[in-house]
């Protein structure tokens, strides 16, 4: 009898054990952590708003943080919020944290750092964490991790130095005049928070290590090396002492946890320069990989590798799905890794092992001096890909005879017609583009039906790449702009028409002195550049103000410049026809319902469309999207992301639109679905700012009438 109230006593101090570190495990009926629980899958077990009265949904409340960007749409919104006992946590458009009632919007607090370079980027939520009547927020601004009392708002002093600890900690002394920021909140396990980073994409990029932080004292707890020393597996990967000089391989997208075996799972980006790797030949460990380490101490487990030697900025651009399909009659613990290439890789959550083939696949070598491209990659039998793989001749742009003669001519310089064709200076077609297939909202995984819901872009981008020497007695600055600049400004300083910004009239508001500046602090989406010297940054101001004047260094060719980068590219380039449509025939935008069980997609609709085409009966084209699903036990789907900035609740097993609302700016994010005594609420960031859309602050949330 006593040893079976001890085990009873065992198994009830575990289970609370469990909860506390993992809140979200079983009944799914909580959003504590961004992408809802734990295990990252985005799936709400509430069902009180379905399928039969969905219809009705009305705006619950309205939030606005009233810090957007309106007039240059700089700003978005990109969080997904966490509700922890009847409070709402988010992050505003200048990316300060703060605190509602999660039944009324109405404001608790809210917390502004204060620090220079406010609005650095965007963030995608925050972390909670809490040990008896200790409760705390944990969030990025800019280079810094803060940990912010969840009743008050107030910085907790005791965590690092005065409340922040530095996210270049643990990197090296490279770091320090790097940038270094974090867009998704880290993970918990036990008294750890888990961090991944931003970093540059440049050719001078910091190192993007995973690193652990105690959650109490800011303490460095351990530090995983994404690009291997000397000693550690994976350095034969690449060059000899590349981690000295090579930057990226960091896990931007966010992560996740099995508590239960004490795991953590991430996707890693690229090495730095992302289209270019005559610096860095080799496999290139652990760049494009699923990772699994121990959450206590940062030792690799497993890993996967997804793409070797990437040259297509292919990043894993969601966190690693942890789920359990029914494999060969068996049920099997897995990830499920989406890609921007528009594949799912399903890996065994032990081994890393694929549950179905993955071949290795010939593609074709690069013709770039200095290059040297992997000869094969893995290409997944099962699941089926989500997006189309190929931009062929047949597939061009028919909707009107100008329109398709207009793509034809262009089509005809391009290297296309398979994916993974090396970097080129005629131009290669990117298909799905450099924004996915999937992309940073990850997908929905519905643990009764093994079914993976995942929205997705099918748009050609062009990758164009161009020489950065510069013959003798040339401007430097145009060098330096070409190396550091183009690839967001164009090669013609002409911005993409999207995100980043012309240059051409940069004169109207920069003078060389302020543009300097603003080169070395960097505002908004803007990086600072802090690593390159004085000299170099008034060289590109000089170039970008059109200022005809040299110094008697250049005059001499006597200048430094990055010696083993030989190309960059000339910016990043949708392919899009003068009217601003995709030069691919439809569908542009789509959600798709995958069966992991079957390895086959069960249903694929178009996600958004174009009023104007709609208006001539044009049926929907789908549109760019960005953002996530979040899938509920009530039969739906709810997405938003689509460039048309409608809000929609999809009919999960059929793929049938049920409700749509028109939000007040696009809905570029993950929805949140949770409950407040009794009542469900579905809440979506509307900070738009993508796609020429305009930029909002507001985060709406939705429910059934009373």
């Amino acid at each position: 009898m006593k040893y079976i109230l001890s085990l009873v006593l065992l198994v009830f101090v575990a289970s609370c054990t469990t909860k506390k570190e993992e809140p979200t495990a079983s009944a799914y009926t909580s959003w504590r952590i961004k992408g809802g629980t734990a295990d990252g899958i985005q799936y709400s077990a509430l069902q009180t708003i379905n399928k039969e009265n969905v219809s009705n949904l009305q705006v619950a409340w309205t939030y606005r943080t009233y810090d957007a960007d309106t007039v240059n749409n700089r700003t978005q919104l990109q969080c997904n919020p966490i509700i922890v006992d009847g409070v709402f946590y988010a992050t505003s458009a200048q990316l300060k944290a703060f605190a509602v009632n999660a039944a009324t919007g109405k404001e608790l607090w809210r917390f502004d750092p204060g620090e220079e370079n406010a609005g650095l980027g965007v963030n995608r939520g925050v972390t909670y964490w809490e040990e008896g009547e200790d409760k705390r927020i944990l969030y990025s601004f800019g280079e810094n991790l803060y940990a912010i009392n969840a009743k008050t708002g107030k910085k907790i002093e005791s965590f690092g130095t005065g409340g922040k600890v530095s996210l270049k900690e643990g990197l090296g002394e490279r770091a320090a005049t790097l940038m270094v920021l974090s867009n998704t909140p880290g993970v918990i396990y036990k008294n750890l928070i888990i961090m991944g980073s931003r970093v540059h994409e440049g050719p001078i990029a910091a190192p993007g290590y995973l690193r652990a932080f105690d959650v109490k004292t800011g303490k460095l707890a351990w530090v995983f090396h994404t690009i291997p020393q000397p000693g550690e597996p994976g350095y034969e990967t690449w060059p000899k002492d590349a981690y000295k000089t090579i930057g990226g391989v960091n896990a931007w997208s966010g992560m996740t946890v099995d508590h239960q075996r004490g795991l953590v799972y991430a996707g890693t980006g690229s090495p730095s320069f992302d289209f270019y790797g005559g610096n860095r030949k080799g496999q290139n460990l652990y760049a494009n990989c699923v990772l699994a380490l121990n959450a206590e101490t940062g030792e690799r487990k497993w890993h996967y590798q997804v793409i070797h030697h990437d040259m297509w900025d292919r990043d894993l651009p969601a966190p690693p799905m942890l789920v359990t399909v029914t494999h060969e009659g068996k049920k099997k613990d897995a990830v499920a890794q989406l890609t921007k290439s528009g594949f799912v890789y399903l890996l065994d959550r032990d081994s890393g092992e694929p549950l179905f083939p993955v071949v290795e696949t010939p593609f074709p070598p690069s013709d770039l001096e200095g290059e040297e491209a992997w000869p094969t990659q893995p290409i997944p039998t099962k699941p089926a890909p989500f997006a189309r793989q190929a931009f062929t001749e047949d597939m061009i742009n028919k909707m009107t005879p100008e329109i398709e003669s207009w793509v034809k001519e262009k089509f005809k310089g391009l290297r296309t017609g398979k994916n993974f064709i090396p970097p080129s200076k005629e131009g290669t077609v990117i298909f799905p583009g450099f924004d996915g297939g999937a992309e940073w909202g990850g997908g929905s995984y519905d643990p009764e039906t093994g079914l993976l819901y995942v929205n997705a872009n099918e748009m050609p981008w062009i990758l164009q790449m161009v020489d950065v020497r510069m013959k003798e007695n040339a401007w430097i600055g145009i060098s330096l702009y070409r190396t550091h600049c183009a690839t967001c400004h164009g090669i013609e300083r002409a911005g993409d028409g999207h995100v980043f910004p012309s240059l051409l009239k940069a004169n109207e508001k920069f003078n060389k002195e302020s543009l300097k500046q603003f080169i070395l602090k960097g505002k908004g989406v803007m990086p600072a550049f802090t690593h390159l010297t004085e000299k170099e940054r008034d060289a590109i101001a000089r170039y970008v103000l059109n200022l005809e004047e040299r110094t008697e260094d250049e005059k001499k060719g006597i200048f430094e410049r990055h010696p083993d980068i030989l190309y960059s590219n000339t910016g990043y380039n949708r392919f899009i026809t003068p009217e601003g449509y995709p030069a691919v025939e439809p569908p542009w935008g789509t959600l798709s319902a995958i069966d992991l069980n079957a390895g086959e997609i069960k249903w694929q609709v178009p996600l958004g469309e174009f009023k104007e085409l709609k208006e001539k009966g044009v049926p929907p084209t789908g549109t760019e999207n960005y953002g996530g699903t979040a899938t509920t036990a009530g039969g739906l789907v709810f997405v938003a992301a689509s460039r048309d900035e409608m809000f929609r609740a999809f009919d999960k097993a059929t793929g049938k639109i049920l409700w749509e609302y028109k939000l007040p700016s696009g809905g570029y994010a993950t929805p949140s679905v949770y409950e407040v005594d009794g009542k469900q609420y579905v809440v979506i960031a509307c900070g738009g700012g993508k796609m020429g859309t305009k930029s909002g602050d507001s985060f709406v949330a939705f429910a059934l009438p009373k």
